[in-house]
């Protein structure tokens, strides 16, 4: 599970410019957190996934994190490679403000690195040299930070689907079998114990670069009513929810804080069965509360999941 929470080895208040070494391998599935807050007369800074600290020669940059508050506000991604600087990827979309504090999340993916600030999806870097030569953090510039953490537990690296409490049902409903190897979509799942209060449904997926849309729906088997719809459409910025029971959709639920999907990026949704309601969180972060309209909790026992994603991982308990 993506925890923000549970982070190992933070350092608290560390003098800038901070160079630390990175006590683990950075693996798909590790998280690095840094809080902090944007002073008023800030002009950049920046955050260097490093291979060593060495000054002349100049360290290898893997990755290169480099808010801009100068001229355009924009933040600036790149390699350093034998102190020759790459092409550079630039972001409009500034998350960063003066005056305000701040979440990075960098995100550890097999092929890329993936950054959120404070709770909101911000860029995808893909990789130009590999994450495991990176063996120290580097931040530098007119920037305070509280505390860095890392997260070395969740493992995305294996592509064993692991499925707690869930059997998926073969296309022809004939025969159940658990699966090892990636799901496929549709996927279509029974859970080994119904729904209910305290219960929890995780899908791990990587939206398409293309994606126009998905859908994570628990319905009852029986009746095949759908007590939980969930529609993020990308292509609008609408994350949709809905009901389908006695054969009609019911009114659409829209209103969201922010939209947290986007192309390319790596998700983790949970989905918690309160008393009263839904609770579904991305990466990490509260997202929305969907009020029961099926009752009978305990006859939702299906998943299906469809769309525009690929889907890496389902788990129930």
């Amino acid at each position: 599970m993506m925890s923000l929470n549970n982070l190992q080895n933070v350092t608290y208040n560390p003098i800038i410019p901070y160079v630390g070494t990175i006590p683990e391998q950075l693996e798909p599935g590790t998280l690095i957190v840094i809080r902090g807050h944007v002073p008023g007369d800030s002009d950049r800074f920046q955050v260097d996934l490093q291979n060593g600290s060495s000054v002349k020669p100049r360290a290898d940059v893997v990755f290169h994190f480099n808010p801009r508050f100068k001229r355009s506000n924009c933040i600036v991604c790149n390699t350093l490679k034998n102190e020759r600087w790459g092409r550079e990827e630039i972001t409009y979309d500034m998350p960063f403000k003066k005056e305000k504090s701040f979440e990075i999340v960098i995100l550890v993916l097999e092929d890329k690195f993936q950054v959120a600030v404070n709770g909101k999806h911000v860029l995808l870097y893909a990789h130009r040299m590999r994450p495991e030569e990176v063996d120290t953090l580097g931040i530098y510039g007119k920037v305070h930070i509280h505390s860095v953490g890392f997260s070395f537990s969740s493992d995305l690296g294996s592509t064993q689907a692991s499925t707690l409490e869930l059997t998926e049902i073969s296309k022809e409903n004939v025969n159940i079998k658990s699966f090892n190897e990636l799901p496929t979509l549709p996927f279509v799942a029974r859970l080994n114990s119904s729904m209910g209060p305290g219960r929890t449904v995780v899908i791990k997926g990587e939206v398409n670069t293309n994606a126009k849309g998905f859908n994570v729906d628990l319905l009852s088997g029986k009746s095949k009513d759908i007590a939980l719809h969930l529609n993020p459409r990308l292509n609008v910025k609408a994350f949709v929810r809905n009901s389908f029971l006695q054969e009609a959709w019911g009114e659409e639920e829209r209103n969201i804080t922010c939209f947290p999907f986007s192309p390319g990026m790596y998700f983790e949704m949970i989905i918690y069965c309160d008393v009263k309601e839904f609770k579904v969180a991305i990466n990490g972060v509260h997202s929305l509360e969907y009020k029961h309209r099926f009752l009978e909790l305990t006859s939702i026992d299906t998943l299906e999941v469809d769309g525009d994603i690929h889907l890496l991982e389902v788990r129930s308990w």
